[in-house]
């Protein structure tokens, strides 16, 4: 039987059958997607709010990215980085200059772009000293990748269980706590690893003050401050980088998720001071920067901030957080709606599991994290009309509860 014959229920089957038990999937097959819709094998349609977990943010099948892809797939796939690549010095250069970075190492995923921070702070930090700073202070409920290094990075057990001995050189403080910041830093610690805001720790946002008070502490102790805007970069805040509301100046930021609209790309940015220290041999990545991902890359940065996405997220995504409000007034069991540019979430005093499901049902697509946060993070072209939408919906599911 050809695949394309099959139902839903075989595929499903087969899928079990076949393919590691690491997810937890919806009994859904997905299998085409244009803007902020997609549709099951069935032909049922759906507004997505998960967007590939802040993935396709220009939306699926953007027609400039498939070009690009399109075009790039005709020429040249893939080469080796021991050759110099044409659109990979096309899209290092755009991000260079729209960021505060000299410099930029691409990867293929969040992971791996942070895996590099990590060494790199290392790396700088042995050739500062005699090696003796290492460390890396992280904060609790963050989420920085699933490779050894990055889960031991991220400050929740639950990711980390099963996997000992993890690595040593990481300390967690609290997110939002300047106080316990300060306190942990000893003469081990050479840089700080922060989002800007907290994705699958439930959106939780920095108060005010909170990161350019990172950006002191680091400064006066000599420390490196690496964000990891993997989920919270690419626009998702209604700008392109997500510190550039906040007034600080990082030393490293890394990047991937949106990058490529959905074709696998992670990247590190750094300071010329700092990426110095990367000399050939150090670190490297088969895969990282390949013509394909950097074509869909560039592709997707020059609309994302030519035609328009990053005014609309921001106005959309005040109207998203303003309807989700109208929703707390109406449920008690909603404590609290926060959020900023399309990164939004309702954090409930019950589960959140059959809401998802439910809203599944009426054709849309919703993501809880930590068992009572519903989590927003759709397409960044949205309309208001596509809010309305998802609100009416969610509003029907809520009423039943």
């Amino acid at each position: 039987m050809k695949h394309t014959e099959m139902t839903s229920e075989e595929l499903m089957a087969l899928s079990e059958k076949n393919i590691m038990g690491t997810y937890k999937r919806f009994p859904l097959v997905l299998t085409k997607g244009a803007g902020a819709s997609v549709w099951d094998k069935n032909g049922k349609e759906y507004l997505d709010f998960v967007s590939g977990i802040a993935v396709c943010s220009l939306g699926h099948s953007h027609p400039r990215v498939v070009e690009a892809i399109r075009q790039q797939a005709g020429v040249l796939t893939h080469v080796s980085n021991l050759y110099y690549i044409e659109p990979q010095i096309l899209f290092a250069k755009f991000l260079v200059e729209h960021s505060f970075a000299d410099k930029v190492f691409f990867c293929n995923s969040g992971a791996e772009a942070n895996e590099a921070a990590i060494k790199l702070a290392r790396k700088y930090a042995s050739l500062q000293t005699d090696g003796g700073m290492y460390e890396l202070i992280t904060m609790k409920d963050s989420f920085h990748g699933r490779t050894l290094a990055t889960v031991t990075a991220t400050g929740q057990e639950r990711f980390q269980a099963g996997f000992a001995p993890l690595p040593a050189g990481f300390m967690y403080v609290p997110f939002n706590d300047l106080d316990a910041l300060e306190h942990a830093v000893t003469e081990k610690t050479c840089g700080v690893l922060v989002e800007p805001i907290q994705g699958e720790g439930g959106v939780r946002i920095p108060a005010a003050g909170y990161l350019a008070g990172v950006r002191e502490i680091c400064d006066r102790h000599g420390l490196l401050m690496i964000l990891d805007e993997v989920q919270v970069g690419m626009g998702r805040t209604g700008t392109f980088f997500a510190y550039e509301d906040y007034g600080v100046t990082p030393d490293i930021v890394t990047m991937a998720k949106a990058l490529g609209n959905g074709f696998p790309v992670g990247a590190m940015l750094a300071t010329e001071r700092v990426a110095s220290v990367f000399t050939p041999g150090t670190h490297a990545s088969t895969f990282g920067g390949n013509p394909l991902a950097m074509a869909a890359a560039l592709a997707t940065a020059e609309v994302m901030t030519g035609e328009g996405v990053l005014e609309n997220c921001r106005d959309v995504g005040v109207y998203f957080l303003a309807r989700l409000a109208g929703l707390k007034g109406k449920y008690g069991f909603i404590r609290d709606v926060r959020g900023k540019g399309l990164i939004l979430a309702a954090e409930l005093a019950i589960a959140g599991d059959d809401i998802v499901r439910a809203c599944m049902e009426k054709g849309l697509l919703i993501n809880c994290t930590n068992g009572t946060i519903l989590r927003f993070v759709p397409p960044l072209i949205i309309t208001r009309e596509n809010v309305d939408r998802a609100m009416t919906i969610l509003d029907e599911v809520m009423k039943n509860i």
